[in-house]
């Protein structure tokens, strides 16, 4: 009996944090929009002050708050290793360019943390790719035996 209704309740729970993360991406996504289209005057605000390289980090640090935006976004809707490891590397590079006021250790460190994730998420989907390799061997040697030939 208490196995019945701890499975019930732990299925109640999931179906309730699923509904949970699709609001809250719809609050990301709706947040998304807004921040996309208040970019819309930062692009004249570059084009009047070209000129100095303040206009251009502003533009930058509005521009990573978007696309940190999206990768949250794809990262709620599809909680994979690849959108976390794309959301958390732009994280480090906003915080690489947009903020001025960084050591040069500080800028080793993340240029050290970006070239890690990278290597991270290449072994992932190098590691996928032979698992995926490993179960269409298997599905044709599989094949094979039931239709009674080899290869």
């Amino acid at each position: 009996m208490f196995d019945k209704v701890y499975g019930y309740v732990k299925k109640w729970v999931t179906e309730l944090c699923h509904i949970l993360e699709l609001i809250a991406a719809i609050f990301v996504f709706i947040a998304v929009v807004i921040a996309l289209i208040a970019l819309i005057p930062h692009v004249g605000e570059l084009w009047e002050n070209r000129s100095t390289a303040g206009a251009m980090l502003e533009f930058l640090e509005q521009v990573f708050l978007v696309v940190i935006g999206v990768e949250f976004l794809k990262m709620l809707c599809r909680p994979t290793a690849d959108n976390v490891l794309e959301t958390i590397i732009f994280l480090v590079a906003r915080h690489m360019i947009v903020v001025t006021t960084t050591t040069p250790l500080d800028d080793l460190i993340s240029t050290i943390s970006i070239v890690l994730l990278c290597f991270v998420r290449r072994y992932l989907k190098e590691h996928r790719m032979k698992d995926k390799m490993r179960e269409e061997d298997w599905r044709r040697l599989e094949e094979s035996d039931e239709s009674g030939t080899a290869e």
